[in-house]
Formats: C-alpha cells, structure tokens, sequence
C-alpha cells in the first residue's frame, strides 16, 4: 500500500485510551501513506491536505485496527481428539499427562510429520484467524522437544508469514514438558535443549521471544528463572504460562524479570494482583483452555481490573487444551465465562494484546504512525463483535502489506 488513502463513511473504534468508550468516532476518516496511517479523526475535521487522497467510502461500516492472536501453538502435528474423549470421562489433564497423552503425544505426531503436513495444517488454521480480521499471530514452538525440531518448527512458522499476509512473531518454547528421553533429568534438559537450542536459534535469527510452562506438570520456577536469564544475557523478552493449574507464582516471576505477559492465570492468587500490576507485565486471558478443560477456579478478573493490569485474549490455539481457531468464539467466551466488558474484550485483541508482543507503537489502534492493518466490519457497533457465536461479520481487512 504505497499510494495515498483516504477512508471515509465509516465508523472508527480506535481503542485509543481516554475519551469515549472504544475510542469511538461515530463518523470519522483515517489518511493512510505508504502503508502507515496519516491521520485519523472526524472527518469533519479533516485537513485540507488529505483532499487530494484516493477516496474508499466504507458505507457506513465499522473500522477497527485489525486483530492480533497473542498466544497460540499454532504450528503441530495430529490431534487429540480421543484424550478430549477421555477428560469427558473422568480423566484429569494431569492424569493424561502423566500417562503418555498431553503434550507429549502431540510432540510425536510433530516430529514425526513432514515440513509439507505442519504446513498445510497450520495453514487451515491460520486462514481461519485471517477470516476474522487477524492480521499477527504468535505462534511457539514446543511440541519439538529437541534443538533440530524446536528450530524446525520456527523455522516453519516463519514461513508462514510468506504464504499469508499476517505477521508471525515467534517465540521459544522449549521448556514446555519433558520427553521421554530425558525422563527424571529435567535439569539436564533445562541445559541441554531448551537454554542451548535458544542459544542456537536466536543466532539464526528464529526467536522473538521466550516461553516456559511454570507448573508442577512442567518445570518449576527455579528451572524457568535459569531459562530466563539465558533469554536476558540474549536480549530476548520472555513470558509464561503461569498459574494455569496451581499457583507457583511464576506470573510473579515474570514480573521480576521485566517480561512481556503471563498467560493464563486462573489461579493467581488476589493477593498477588497489586505487586504483579507494578510489574507492567499484560496479563493474557485464554478462555479456550478454560473451556476446553472444564475449568471451575476463574482468573481473578475483577483484581486485575482493579489494579489497572492491562488483559489481552488469545485463542490458545493447541490441539490439547484449546482446540480453537477462532479469535471472535474466544472474546464472547471471555465475556461469558470472565464477565468481561466488550471494550475490555476488543481492547483485548488489539491494543493490549500488540502490547503483550512488544508490538506497541505499531499495532493495536487506529493513530498517526501505526501501520495501517485495520479491519472492516459490517457491524453497527464494536460490541457485535464479542456478542455473535459463530460466523464472521468481516467484510475485509486492510494491510499494510497486501500481497506479502
């Protein structure tokens, strides 16, 4: 998008902060050049300067900035649909897990897949987010389990950015459960394959960021603290699954270490929520796994709320705890199952959740500067886009970078 644009007959929910809910503009414009957006406001306002721009009238719709899928397992092989068979009959996750089902089967099917089936697998997936307004996705690596196969399916995460025209950012998972190989010598594995493969891959330039699943399943937090501080001496931001299952105070940890985002949370504790708010750490809401594991124990909504921690929603997109594709099924489960507002929920997939991928500045609003990746909706109102169950109401989205 290298021509000058102007946007016009649309309604504009920004998410800038302050000012009226959604950042709304009942009948605005927005100027875009060479793929940034100019100027964004009501078009009565508009300067004279922008009158000579190419002219799309959008008939009325609503404009958002396009949407973002902070926290997804996008990229695997195979499917656990008999273990989601088994939960329905009693078992517990960790009863899977501890069995041989859980992630670790689904590392079996990744490394036994080729590059051509993780590809055309994630593909389907991804076309389902880019249906919905999806324009950057997050996608970790972790069902490898090995340097040559964690790498591998960065590497093929990067390649999905040039088959789609969506962003990818990628992030180092590999303290994500234990294989069978390094059974009873996790801190081996701590050493060998997941701090030594980061080490590899951040030179070849695969990794945006680092990951770990702090829980008793997974790998303790003295374990993630040893992972963390190879992320720093690499310069690469970290986050984690925290307290999805018990509370060990990893979103604590990553609160130490100046991370981007602690996902899930369902059990941190209320007590927690003021000295993880200073932390400046986003705190990033995965109804899917909630629902998909029949959870009971809710994340402590209303504290985060309270202590003014920004929240972004993720699909969690996994075969095992959150098989779901679709970022709009996931902001109505965040208001059904969390009692979050639409504007939490919308802000949720945009402004907070550029901010939970160190995206800020650059993706999330509709302002002067940001790269102009907006989505068109026909809807009347922001908040349809949490209320409807099922369907897409897009009408196309806009990118900076149409044809990459």
């Amino acid at each position: 998008m290298q021509h000058k644009i102007l946007l016009t007959g649309c309604r504009l929910a920004t998410m800038a902060e302050g000012g009226e809910p959604y950042g709304l503009i009942k009948d605005g414009a927005v100027a875009i050049e060479a793929g940034r957006i100019t100027w964004v406001g009501p078009r009565d306002d508009l300067p004279e300067e922008y009158s000579a721009y190419e002219v799309e009238d959008l008939e009325g719709r609503l404009v958002t900035p396009a949407l973002i899928d902070c926290h997804t397992h996008l990229l695997f092989g195979g499917n656990r649909a008999r273990e989601f068979e088994m939960r329905l009959n009693g078992a517990s996750y960790e009863e899977i897990a501890r069995s041989g089902g859980g992630i670790v089967s689904t590392v079996n099917a990744t490394r036994a897949a080729s590059d051509a089936v993780l590809i055309a697998g994630a593909l389907k997936r991804l076309d389902h987010l880019i249906a919905e307004g999806v324009a950057v996705v997050e996608i970790k690596s972790g069902y490898g389990l090995t340097i040559k196969q964690e790498m591998r399916m960065l590497r093929l995460a990067r390649q999905l950015e040039t088959l789609r025209p969506v962003k990818i950012v990628t992030t180092w998972l590999a303290a994500h459960a234990l294989p069978a190989e390094y059974e009873d010598r996790a801190d081996s594995y701590i050493d060998e394959i997941a701090i030594a493969g980061m080490r590899h891959a951040a030179a070849e330039g695969l990794v945006d960021a680092v990951d770990g699943f702090c829980e008793s399943i997974g790998f303790s937090p003295e374990q993630i603290a040893r992972v963390f501080d190879a992320a720093k001496e690499l310069g690469l931001p970290v986050k984690l699954h925290a307290e999805q299952l018990s509370d060990l105070k990893g979103a604590l940890l990553v609160g130490e270490y100046g991370g981007l985002s602690a996902d899930h949370l369902e059990y941190l504790a209320e007590s927690d929520v003021p000295a993880f708010a200073q932390s400046g750490v986003i705190a990033v809401i995965l109804p899917g796994a909630f629902y998909t594991l029949r959870e009971t124990k809710l994340p402590p909504i209303e504290a985060l709320r309270e202590n003014n921690v920004p929240m972004a929603i993720a699909t969690d997109c996994n075969p095992g705890s959150s098989p779901l594709s679709s970022i709009l099924t996931a902001m109505n489960m965040a208001s059904t199952q969390f009692a979050m507002t639409p504007e939490e929920v919308l802000a949720g997939v945009t402004r907070n959740a550029a901010q939970a991928l160190g995206l800020a500045g650059d993706y999330g609003t509709l302002s002067a500067g940001v790269r102009a990746e907006l989505a068109v909706w026909d809807a009347d109102h922001p908040s349809e886009l949490s209320y409807w169950i099922g369907g897409s109401p897009l009408f196309k989205r806009i990118s900076a970078e149409p044809n990459r």
